[in-house]
């Protein structure tokens, strides 16, 4: 894989890129980003770190929790969410970029709710280095071929190309699929 960007996520990304661009760093966001870095103590401590994303709502959120959980029972490892960092950013991307950068693993939990993390998975195909500490744990519904639509589709076949995509339907099945990341 070489170090261009994927065309699935092209217009995400240059989407991301200009805001980027647009967005001027004062010095009270410099000391904001200095505070963040010093809540990510544990991502340095530890042997593996992962960085759960995925749907804030109330169901979808526990779920989440319950993969965090399951990665913080492993030795040397810490999991988290990005709602465990602290701090008022104006830009989540320049955020999300801050922490993708420095953890071992991006894991994605991915439901068809339209709040889920579809920016981030656009950005985590986008770059070689996200794209490959990536995982999604997808889940399945028994009644719908296609819930997620055919742009985050494309998304999950990338994954599952590589083996980073694990399907569940109940949430014995999401965790069992948590156990299986590296």
């Amino acid at each position: 894989m070489s170090d261009e960007v994927l065309p699935v996520s092209e217009e995400i990304l240059t989407s991301a890129k200009d805001q980027l661009d647009e967005e001027e760093i004062t010095l009270a966001d410099n000391e904001d980003i200095l505070h963040t870095l010093s809540e990510l103590t544990p991502v340095y401590e530890n042997d593996r770190s992962y960085f759960v994303l995925g749907n804030y709502e109330r169901e979808p959120i526990r779920r989440l929790n319950l993969v965090v959980d399951r990665l913080n029972r492993r030795q040397n490892a810490y999991a988290f969410r990005m709602v465990d960092i602290r701090g008022e950013w104006d830009n989540s991307i320049q955020k999300f970029c801050l922490i993708a950068d420095i953890v071992t693993y991006l894991v994605g939990i991915a439901e068809k709710d339209a709040s889920d993390f579809l920016v981030e998975q656009g950005l985590l195909v986008g770059t070689t280095e996200y794209f490959s500490k990536s995982h999604v744990l997808k889940r399945e519904y028994e009644d719908e071929e296609h819930p997620f639509g055919w742009m985050q589709d494309g998304v999950f076949e990338l994954f599952d190309q590589e083996g980073w995509l694990y399907r569940w339907q109940t949430e014995e099945k999401l965790v069992e699929a948590a156990e299986n990341l590296p």
